[in-house]
């Protein structure tokens, strides 16, 4: 316990310290304007959480939009680039809240126009505006509208008027819109405080959801970061330690009064290693918004996960239904198994809906697909009832699938289609049953983090303060690919190792395991020389000149359960480049489709790609020699390219001298 004691008095001592240095320090990128209200900050609905494009269909289109505001903010504006159909002669705009008009636009009807749309008026409720976008379209006289060829709005924004307010409370400290987060802790954490700061980490990019925040962990006492004091706008600095004291607690000032903010104050979250990982959990648990003071201690909170069994529906999957009017139209189910909370095969759906009645001059059918693949095809009903199951091949599930029905027709809808829209509907009862996938279906990264929910383990070894970097980086990509929240804890890398659960490893100066079969190795040392096999089958080296050092993450099943393995041969900056890279492009860990990623010097980070899934779906002893066939092609390729980059370059600096 006399260790812990200087941890939480440090961490005070230093806050205090430096809280006057950091109080004008803005870690913000300057914030984006748009035309005459330069004054007044403008964010993207990708800065919002939202999709920042909207389609707008038929000739009068609707759609909700719902967009978080700061404290002490007003909506001003929407900003959008408005993008007409073909042969519309006039198009309008309309925002509604509540029944009420809030502002109507007109919308020329060539090219793609910039257009402010106003919202003065506009209401906020529980931090959060919700309004109604309608657009309607007349066609030229003589001319139909393609119904497949909607009013887009891209590139949304919104335009604020204010300046966020600084937390008074732990409830309120957490705002509405997160762009940054940075995370401190001592330079060799314990593993309580790794442990806490990997939950911290993963429980926010949670709650922020398609906001995507940036995460970061910084060192205590270290010159070479920020302060842990005074933050700009829309970011947040929490102070991670282990102790005696337990609690949540804003530490600094927040500026003499909210007209006249100073930035935003760090928070302390502190306790010894029975109440820490409760602290943390308490910041976005709905316990918070009681915590109506500068400090407050937590008790136990229970993290325990309830997921669908082997028969849910899509409404306990987050869909409560899905619908689409249109002459030929199309919904969409999604088949996520990181809702699901585990790897899942024999994927069945039964389809519970109805459609409007086709009337006796047309004729239809229903249409069900994935991807453009046909599953199924049966005659359209008189009574226009939906019920029929689906059969969804393991080959076509991936991370989170979508299963598609049409209604198409055929026959005479009058002049552009006028004779009636049809409206299908699928309903949330819609039955949806699986059974557990071991080995995971597909294999490799599309696997995570679903094969490893709902509780992760994180092995880490003995560089402390790296291996938390590099588990926050770790996490919060696998978090950023889950719809559902799920549980971390950290312990040492052996005990992970010799747990029979499923898990993230971290051994960043090498791979040392040899009953765990990995799909790229090499040594650390001398010649890179790599076991595989050849086309046959057959066993084979393959040996790289000069050697090669590289980082890379691996999936492999082992023993039944799903790892995910940082690690190098013997280059452990390699592995941070590639989680760097990684982390630079938030659709760059959705798009790894394979069973290792692979980042050498002189190129950018390769993937490595396994068998086909449809092979990988019966249970295996763990050892996947044919894998290694891709991870051989994968390095080869890294040596050419990095031999030709160092070749190019040394011409240049010949060409130059």
């Amino acid at each position: 316990m006399y260790r812990l004691v200087p941890r939480v008095v440090h961490a005070f001592v230093l806050i205090a310290a430096l809280l006057p240095a950091a109080a004008g320090f803005a870690h913000a990128d300057p914030v984006p304007v748009v035309g005459a209200l330069a004054d007044s900050p403008t964010l993207s609905l990708a800065d919002l959480g939202s999709y920042p494009d909207i389609a707008l269909y038929g000739q009068q289109g609707t759609q909700l939009l719902t967009f978080p505001v700061p404290a002490g903010m007003t909506p001003v504006s929407l900003n959008v680039t408005a993008e007409l159909p073909v042969y519309v002669g006039v198009g309008t705009l309309t925002v509604v809240q509540d029944n009420r008009e809030i502002s109507r636009v007109d919308l020329p009807t060539t090219g793609r126009t910039p257009v402010v749309v106003p919202l003065d008026g506009v209401q906020v409720f529980g931090n959060a505006v919700t309004v109604l976008l309608r657009g309607y379209l007349l066609p030229i006289e003589g001319y139909c509208l393609d119904p497949t060829n909607p009013l887009r709005l891209t590139g949304i924004s919104v335009t604020f008027a204010g300046a966020e307010l600084p937390p008074r409370t732990v409830a309120d400290f957490l705002p509405p819109v997160l762009r940054k987060l940075t995370i401190y802790v001592g330079a060799n954490p314990s593993q309580t405080e790794s442990d806490a700061v990997v939950k911290l980490a993963d429980a926010i990019v949670a709650q922020y959801g398609k906001q995507y925040p940036a995460v970061e962990v910084a060192q205590l006492g270290n010159d070479a970061v920020p302060a842990p004091g005074m933050s700009g706008p829309f970011e947040r600095h929490i102070v991670v330690s282990e102790g005696p004291d337990t609690g949540v607690s804003l530490v600094g000032t927040a500026g003499p009064s909210p007209e006249a903010p100073a930035g935003v104050p760090a928070l302390l979250i502190a306790g010894p290693a029975g109440a820490l990982a409760n602290q943390v959990r308490l910041l976005t648990s709905n316990v918070a918004r009681l915590a109506l003071a500068s400090k407050a201690v937590a008790g136990p909170l229970s993290t325990v996960a309830v997921l669908p069994g082997n028969t849910t529906t899509i409404r306990e999957l987050g869909q409560p239904g899905v619908n689409a009017t249109a002459l030929q139209p199309q919904v969409g189910i999604t088949l996520d198994q990181t809702r699901m909370g585990r790897s899942v095969r024999g994927v069945r759906v039964h389809l519970i809906g109805s459609y409007t009645p086709l009337p006796s001059v047309v004729a239809g059918q229903l249409v069900a697909a994935i991807g453009g693949e046909t599953l199924a095809t049966w005659p359209a009903q008189a009574d226009g009832t939906v019920d029929r199951w689906i059969d969804v091949p393991d080959r076509l599930l991936q991370r989170a699938t979508t299963l598609n029905l049409a209604v198409n027709m055929s026959g005479d809808t009058g002049k552009c289609g006028e004779f009636q829209p049809i409206t299908l509907t699928i309903d949330g009862a819609t039955v949806v049953e699986s059974a557990l996938a071991e080995p995971p279906v597909p294999v490799g990264f599309q696997s995570m983090p679903q094969s490893m929910m709902p509780r992760v383990q994180i092995g880490i070894g003995s560089s402390a303060f790296a291996d938390t970097v590099r588990a926050v980086a770790i996490v919060a990509g696998l978090q950023r690919m889950s719809t559902l929240p799920f549980d971390t804890v950290v312990m040492p890398l052996q005990q992970a190792l010799d747990s029979p659960n499923p898990g993230i490893l971290i051994a960043a100066d090498g791979w040392n395991q040899p009953d765990i079969d990995l799909p790229v190795s090499a040594p650390s040392e001398g010649t890179t020389t790599i076991d595989t096999v050849d086309g046959a089958g057959k066993p084979t080296t393959l040996t790289l000149e000069p050697q090669l050092g590289f980082g890379s993450l691996q999936v492999a099943f082992d023993g039944g359960r799903s790892l995910l393995v940082a690690t190098s041969n013997g280059a452990a900056g390699q592995l941070d480049t590639l989680l760097r890279w990684l982390d630079a492009d938030l659709d760059r860990w959705t798009a790894l489709n394979g069973v290792a990623v692979v980042a050498a010097p002189g190129h950018d980070p390769v993937i490595v790609s396994g068998p086909d899934s449809a092979s990988e779906s019966t249970p295996s002893d763990g050892s996947r020699p044919e894998m290694k066939v891709w991870a051989v092609a994968a390095l080869v390729a890294l040596v050419a390219v990095g031999a030709t980059v160092a070749f190019v370059r040394s011409r240049r600096r010949g060409s130059d001298g």
